[in-house]
Protein backbone atom coordinates (compact mmCIF):
# COMPACT_ATOMS: atom_id res chain seq x y z
CA UNK A 1 0.00 0.00 0.00
CA UNK A 2 1.39 3.70 -1.20
CA UNK A 3 1.84 6.12 1.70
CA UNK A 4 0.72 9.62 1.00
CA UNK A 5 3.62 11.13 0.02
CA UNK A 6 4.14 8.40 -2.46
CA UNK A 7 0.20 9.11 -3.69
CA UNK A 8 1.41 12.77 -3.67
CA UNK A 9 4.40 12.43 -5.87
CA UNK A 10 2.20 10.30 -8.14
CA UNK A 11 -0.34 12.94 -8.69
CA UNK A 12 2.54 15.47 -9.28
CA UNK A 13 4.19 13.55 -11.93
CA UNK A 14 0.52 12.88 -13.89
CA UNK A 15 -0.55 16.73 -13.09
CA UNK A 16 1.14 18.14 -16.58
CA UNK A 17 -0.12 14.55 -18.64
CA UNK A 18 -3.35 15.53 -17.39
CA UNK A 19 -3.66 19.15 -18.19
CA UNK A 20 -2.22 18.29 -21.70
CA UNK A 21 -4.51 14.82 -21.85
CA UNK A 22 -7.78 17.46 -21.15
CA UNK A 23 -6.34 19.72 -23.70
CA UNK A 24 -5.43 17.55 -26.45
CA UNK A 25 -9.38 15.54 -26.07
CA UNK A 26 -12.47 18.43 -25.98
CA UNK A 27 -14.57 14.56 -25.15
CA UNK A 28 -12.33 14.11 -22.21
CA UNK A 29 -12.46 17.35 -21.17
CA UNK A 30 -16.10 17.63 -21.68
CA UNK A 31 -16.58 14.43 -19.67
CA UNK A 32 -14.31 15.68 -16.38
CA UNK A 33 -16.44 18.92 -16.60
CA UNK A 34 -19.52 17.30 -16.37
CA UNK A 35 -18.75 14.82 -13.68
CA UNK A 36 -17.39 17.60 -12.08
CA UNK A 37 -20.62 19.68 -12.35
CA UNK A 38 -22.66 16.42 -11.17
CA UNK A 39 -20.19 15.98 -8.10
CA UNK A 40 -20.56 13.96 -5.48
CA UNK A 41 -22.92 11.93 -7.47
CA UNK A 42 -21.60 9.20 -10.31
CA UNK A 43 -22.79 8.72 -13.51
CA UNK A 44 -23.08 5.68 -16.15
CA UNK A 45 -21.66 5.76 -19.78
CA UNK A 46 -25.02 5.98 -21.71
CA UNK A 47 -26.17 9.48 -19.65
CA UNK A 48 -22.54 11.02 -19.85
CA UNK A 49 -22.68 10.41 -23.39
CA UNK A 50 -26.08 12.17 -23.62
CA UNK A 51 -24.82 15.00 -21.69
CA UNK A 52 -21.62 15.50 -23.57
CA UNK A 53 -23.23 14.98 -26.66
CA UNK A 54 -21.26 12.14 -28.06
CA UNK A 55 -21.71 8.28 -28.36
CA UNK A 56 -21.11 5.62 -25.15
CA UNK A 57 -17.80 4.34 -27.21
CA UNK A 58 -16.12 7.92 -27.42
CA UNK A 59 -16.64 7.75 -23.45
CA UNK A 60 -15.47 4.61 -22.83
CA UNK A 61 -12.55 5.00 -24.90
CA UNK A 62 -11.73 8.92 -23.45
CA UNK A 63 -12.49 6.83 -19.71
CA UNK A 64 -10.42 3.58 -19.98
CA UNK A 65 -8.47 4.12 -22.92
CA UNK A 66 -9.08 2.31 -26.60
CA UNK A 67 -6.47 1.59 -28.63
CA UNK A 68 -4.76 4.25 -31.10
CA UNK A 69 -7.52 6.76 -30.42
CA UNK A 70 -7.43 7.08 -26.63
CA UNK A 71 -4.35 6.19 -25.43
CA UNK A 72 -4.49 4.52 -22.13
CA UNK A 73 -1.82 6.21 -20.56
CA UNK A 74 -3.95 9.41 -21.14
CA UNK A 75 -6.88 8.02 -19.98
CA UNK A 76 -9.06 9.81 -17.09
CA UNK A 77 -8.96 6.63 -14.92
CA UNK A 78 -5.24 6.68 -15.54
CA UNK A 79 -4.64 9.85 -14.88
CA UNK A 80 -6.81 9.52 -11.88
CA UNK A 81 -9.27 12.41 -12.94
CA UNK A 82 -12.11 9.63 -12.86
CA UNK A 83 -12.91 6.85 -10.69
CA UNK A 84 -14.70 4.02 -11.31
CA UNK A 85 -17.55 1.87 -8.55
CA UNK A 86 -18.75 -1.14 -9.62
CA UNK A 87 -21.99 -1.98 -8.91
CA UNK A 88 -22.59 -5.33 -10.09
CA UNK A 89 -24.30 -6.81 -13.16
CA UNK A 90 -21.63 -5.19 -14.91
CA UNK A 91 -22.47 -2.01 -14.02
CA UNK A 92 -20.05 0.79 -13.46
CA UNK A 93 -20.55 4.31 -12.34
CA UNK A 94 -18.04 7.25 -12.89
CA UNK A 95 -17.25 10.29 -10.87
CA UNK A 96 -14.63 12.80 -10.44
CA UNK A 97 -11.73 12.74 -8.20
CA UNK A 98 -10.08 15.52 -5.63
CA UNK A 99 -7.35 15.39 -8.57
CA UNK A 100 -9.88 15.25 -11.35
CA UNK A 101 -11.82 18.84 -9.77
CA UNK A 102 -8.37 20.44 -9.35
CA UNK A 103 -7.26 19.66 -12.74
CA UNK A 104 -10.12 20.85 -14.13
CA UNK A 105 -10.19 24.61 -12.14
CA UNK A 106 -6.79 24.82 -13.37
CA UNK A 107 -7.45 24.08 -17.27
CA UNK A 108 -10.57 26.61 -17.02
CA UNK A 109 -8.63 29.23 -15.46
CA UNK A 110 -5.96 28.95 -18.42
CA UNK A 111 -8.70 29.42 -20.75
Amino acid sequence: MQDEGSVASTLEFKRPIAVRALRRSNVRKKIAEYLFEISPNYSYTAEIAYHVRTTPSNVIGAIRGMEERYKEDESLLNLDIVEEKSCGNNVRLYGITDFGKEMIKSVKDKE
